[in-house]
């Protein structure tokens, strides 16, 4: 995983760049990508064209001797940008046989792909299928005067856009290198593309500049899942084990998928149930290499698991049961409240958003990245998505209908790129570490999401009693896992790190903004008023970092419960007034409830 800055549409018709404008705006960008040098503290690389001009900072995960970026094609004519994994790269590079590879980078099969597909009419939806990772890249054709900007299908990895006064076109791994250069900044939608057709090209000329959703698929449509094949009946009892056998298999495929790692790696263990999950796969495959089946010889010959929280946390305590049962060599980080405040400012430059939920739970991710960093971890795999694809936060608890459950579930996984995948990915590197999240693996996602939803659901069991979130997934894991942890309650991880890190910002932040401020709120934010004192005073920091409008409609802003979207407060009546992301607003199901 890395980070790069890409500049386009340089020249000026058919008039090739000025040498000296070329120069200014290759200064430009590399200070633009300097801004990002976080994200790829190990190389910096860059190369200017006549109509491009592309800068890499590389965090050396796979093939860290040859792997450098931008990668460029034998003949010189291609050059490539990309952030993130491909973790198929084996499989495609054996289909390329014929190709001529420069370097080990997984991410060098993208160019034998593109010119596959630009020889055969320039289907990139197509193209960008067969990739399956996490990714963002940029790719210049010299030869055809074209380019194609790309972004993996939930959005994992970030990517902006923006067009500076001259209405050139850039697009950035993170949004602080295009504010203050571009007059507009919009974040680059996930599971999409952009294809510039040059005048030497006629590949993609029908999608030429528009950016086209390529990520399509029949679980979005609730009629395509309501017949699925049950693992359960009504009462909630097992009548097909085959369902949730498919569902560990698939979880384990990719897992070992994602361990491929030329660097030290560890997991992410804050003891609930999908981190625990996800340690435990991970320590039965990493005692080999994933690249090569039967040699011996991880880079640590132990699993290295972390988690962080205030002294005496829920997490801390469920992640050293979880830790001992599995095995791993378990590390502690015990913040202060005072610690996580005096970071707030730094997480919100390195996260890019106000919104309340992601502030929260990333100050410790953040805190804990550092940690992490010190002690040679390059990446980490962690349990992201789990919760959008089983219906895992405790608001489900209160769906009406199967319908509705489901529809909740592909609303959720639409946002996952501006909440959670956001805040696992820039708070990890904000310190150099890549964040990995087998859950929301390509495959996986399919399988999840094609479950018939009422096993999903929370419903009344023959005992008489109401099934626990994530059935099916606990059912599926539980001979791995000590059953207090398979089992345990949902704990957000704002929450889990100790109760007492979101009471003390919601009192503080009630403190500090006073009554007059926040009913002027419209007047000094007239770009998504904050809804809450506390959303105003993370809005105070980030405008002064980002003060542009456009940096202010990149964050998503709606109301919710307990991580909810706005469509499930009609769920409840009770919740038509509230706005808070805590797991502890649901009452009647957290057991710690306000």
């Amino acid at each position: 995983m890395c980070g790069f800055v890409g500049a386009f549409d340089l020249a000026s018709g058919d008039k090739p760049i000025d040498e000296g404008l070329k120069e200014e705006l290759r200064t430009r960008v590399l200070e633009m990508s300097k801004k990002i040098r976080h994200r790829g503290p190990d190389w910096s690389g860059v190369y200017a064209g006549n109509n491009a001009i592309l800068s890499h900072e590389r965090l050396s995960i796979v093939d860290p001797l040859s792997g450098k970026q931008p990668l460029v094609s034998a003949d010189g004519t291609i050059i490539l940008a990309a952030n993130g994994e491909i973790y198929n790269h084996s499989a495609i590079r054996a289909a390329f046989s014929d190709y001529a590879f420069r370097t080990g980078s997984d991410c060098e099969v993208i160019i034998p792909l593109y010119q596959k597909c630009v020889s055969e009419g320039g289907d990139f939806s197509a193209m960008i299928e067969k990739l399956s990772g996490i990714f963002a890249f940029a790719l210049y054709d010299s030869s055809r005067g074209s380019y194609l900007i790309a972004r993996d299908e939930i959005g994992v990895i970030p990517l902006y856009q923006g067009w500076d006064k001259s209405g050139r076109y850039y697009v950035a791994s993170e949004l602080k290198a295009l504010e203050g250069s571009c007059v507009s900044i919009e974040e680059f939608p996930n599971g999409s593309y952009l294809y510039k057709c040059g005048e030497k090209s006629t590949a993609g000329a029908k999608e030429e500049n528009k950016v086209v959703r390529w990520y399509h698929r029949d679980w979005e449509d609730f009629d395509a899942v309501k017949n699925a094949p049950r693992a359960s009946d009504d009462k909630g009892e097992v009548i097909n084990p085959s369902v949730i056998d498919k569902v560990k298999t698939a979880l384990e495929t990719a897992v070992k998928s994602q361990l491929m790692s030329d660097v030290p790696y560890g997991v992410l263990l804050s003891g609930g149930l999908d981190s625990s999950i996800i340690a435990a796969i991970t320590q039965k495959y990493s005692k080999k290499r994933v690249e090569s089946e039967g040699r011996e010889g991880a880079w640590w010959p132990q699993l290295h698991s972390f988690a962080i929280g205030l002294e005496g946390s829920p997490d801390l305590i469920a992640a050293r049961k979880a830790a001992e049962y599995i095995g791993t060599v378990h590390h502690e980080v015990h913040f202060t409240i005072q610690e996580a405040l005096d970071a707030l400012r730094d997480v919100i430059y390195h996260i890019e958003t106000y919104d309340i939920t992601t502030v929260r739970a990333s100050t410790p991710m953040y805190l804990l990245a550092r940690v992490i960093k010190s002690m040679g971890i390059k990446m980490v795999l962690s349990g992201e998505g789990s919760d959008e694809l089983f219906g895992g936060y405790l608001y489900f608890h209160k769906a009406p209908s199967a319908r509705e459950f489901h529809e909740e579930l592909v609303r959720k996984m639409s946002k996952l790129h501006l909440y959670d995948c956001l805040r696992a990915n820039k708070s990890l590197m904000a310190w150099g570490v890549e964040g990995r999240v087998p859950f929301l693996d390509k495959d996986f996602i399919d399988v999840a999401m094609r479950l018939n939803p009422k096993d999903k659901m929370c419903i009344k069991t023959a005992r008489g009693g109401q099934r626990i979130e994530k059935w099916i997934l606990r059912e599926a894991f539980s001979d791995i896992l000590p059953e207090e942890i398979c089992w345990r309650q949902k704990e957000q991880f704002s929450d889990g790190v100790g109760y007492s890190w979101i009471d003390t910002l919601k009192r503080i932040t009630e403190e500090k903004v006073s009554d007059n401020e926040f009913a002027r709120r419209e007047n000094r934010f007239p770009v998504n008023p904050p809804k809450t004192k506390e959303e105003y005073f993370y809005r105070e920091i980030y405008s002064s970092l980002f003060p542009s409008d456009s940096a202010a409609k990149c964050v998503p802003h709606e109301a919710g419960v307990a991580c909810s979207t706005a469509k499930a407060l009609e769920w409840d009546a009770a919740w038509k007034n509230m706005d808070e992301p805590s797991g502890r607003a649901i009452g009647g199901v957290h057991n710690k409830a306000y």
